[in-house]
């Protein structure tokens, strides 16, 4: 059996930090993915896309190429496509990789398995062209799918993000709609010293709100009383907003509601967990060197950072996987303790700049009602905990799942979706998808 210092489960901004971090440590690292190739979903396929792409679909493609090269070092071992089924007390991990069963054992591990998008139980959310934001975005990076009149709706950041991918890829979205209100972000402004903190983080939201407004993408707020229409797939969304009612037609519709720790892996091996008001979410219950607590009978001594332990964001996520490693290299004898607190004492001067604006976002871009008591069944202390395989980052499921070169046409023709830079039929101009979307009571580009 192949024995390693440290297991690192997850190959996201967190799990790559860490990997490098403890291996410049002197450690023997093992990093385990599902997906072929490391980057998680904020870098996903940057190894196939090149500089250009990656900056016209917003990502930051220096940083994660950095994070990349940081694994091409001696005492890594990248094992892509790889399902971990099992982690045993003791750190014996079991996982299926190329349908072969295999085991390793390490004297550590680490948890980088990231966040989910949460869930947005709308009616109609069931029907064939409905996706979500994160699904989306794997559909434009893997095979090169976009929405022919795409609605983007809920709240967050990443709606944006998406929709400004998507206007580089040349097809511009029919609208968003979402559910933060004015009230949302007035009471956001007590954090908004957090603001200052976060400084990166805000500018580049408002410069993809410029970009939007340019474009002439409506943005309409303060929606409820959501419905997605459609017999055989989405067709329309209905929904209020300061009393009237308003129908959008489209072809597809993508969901987001922010995003919340992948709670599965935590939770099977037993660790202790909490809730968390202001991100409307459960969390693992860790220290600051990303340590968890473990419940009677769960596996002690895990780590996990990243957003598995808490939505940072990809920047933060970098910066507590190093912390963590640093904590494992000295719980294993590789640095000292006044070396271990040297090196993590600017990682965590960085961390709490990047983590001061999360107040703020997390104020202004709430979950709507009725998420809360969903995530509490699910995820709750008396829940039963599920097999490790099925919580981690492994792709997307159903049709998505067989969407490839090869099935390209078939999808975008079912689904709405084209491929980008193949289209007969040109997008919805922004004027007249502004009047489709906007009535009495809808003013596009509203904050």
């Amino acid at each position: 059996m192949r024995e390693v210092d440290l297991a690192v489960v997850g190959a996201g901004p967190a799990g790559m930090a860490a990997a490098a971090e403890a291996a410049q440590a002197g450690l023997r690292v093992v990093l385990l993915d599902a997906q072929p190739w490391p980057g998680g979903q904020v870098y996903r396929d940057i190894y196939r896309a090149g500089q250009e792409q990656e900056a016209d679909l917003g990502v930051a493609p220096l940083e994660g190429g950095r994070l990349i090269a940081g694994l091409d070092r001696p005492g890594i071992s990248l094992i892509g496509g790889a399902e971990v089924s099992a982690i045993e007390p003791g750190y014996r991990l079991s996982y299926r990789q190329d349908e072969a069963a295999e085991t390793l054992q390490a004297r550590r591990v680490l948890l980088a398995t990231g966040g989910l998008e949460r869930p947005m139980p709308v009616p109609g959310r069931t029907l064939p062209g409905v996706l979500t934001v994160g699904a989306g975005q794997i559909l434009l990076r893997q095979a090169g799918l976009l929405p022919r009149r795409g609605v983007l709706l809920g709240t967050g950041p990443l709606l944006y993000l998406f929709a400004v991918q998507m206007m580089h890829a040349g097809v511009t979205p029919t609208a968003l709609i979402e559910t933060q209100t004015r009230g949302d972000l007035a009471r956001a402004m007590c954090h908004l010293g957090g603001i200052f903190g976060g400084w990166s983080y805000m500018s580049e939201g408002w410069r993809m709100l410029r970009l939007l407004h340019r474009a002439g993408v409506p943005r309409i707020t303060g929606a409820h009383e959501i419905v997605i229409e459609g017999e055989q797939r989405a067709e329309a969304v209905r929904f209020l907003r300061r009393g009237a009612q308003h129908r959008l037609p489209c072809d597809a519709v993508l969901l987001h509601h922010g995003v919340v720790p992948n709670p599965h892996p935590a939770r099977a091996l037993g660790l202790a967990h909490r809730w968390m008001p202001r991100q409307h979410c459960f969390t693992p219950v860790c220290d600051d060197w990303g340590e968890a607590a473990a419940t009677e009978g769960g596996v002690e001594g895990i780590f996990v950072a990243g957003d598995g332990a808490g939505i940072v964001g990809p920047r933060a996520a970098e910066l507590q996987g190093r912390i963590s490693a640093l904590r494992i290299a000295e719980t294993l004898g590789r640095i000292d303790l006044s070396t271990r607190d040297a090196l993590a004492a600017p990682l965590r001067r960085q961390l709490r700049r990047d983590l001061a604006v999360r107040p703020f976002l997390d104020a202004a871009y709430p979950p709507f009602a009725g998420v809360d008591g969903q995530d509490r069944d699910e995820v709750g202390p008396g829940s039963p905990l599920p097999a490790f395989g099925t919580a981690l980052p492994g792709g997307v499921p159903g049709i998505l799942a067989e969407t490839g070169e090869n099935g390209r046409e078939t999808v975008a023709d079912a689904a709405g979706w084209l491929p980008v830079g193949g289209a007969d039929d040109a997008p919805p101009d922004a004027p007249e998808a502004e009047k489709a979307a906007t009535g009495s009571a809808c003013h596009a580009g509203e904050a």
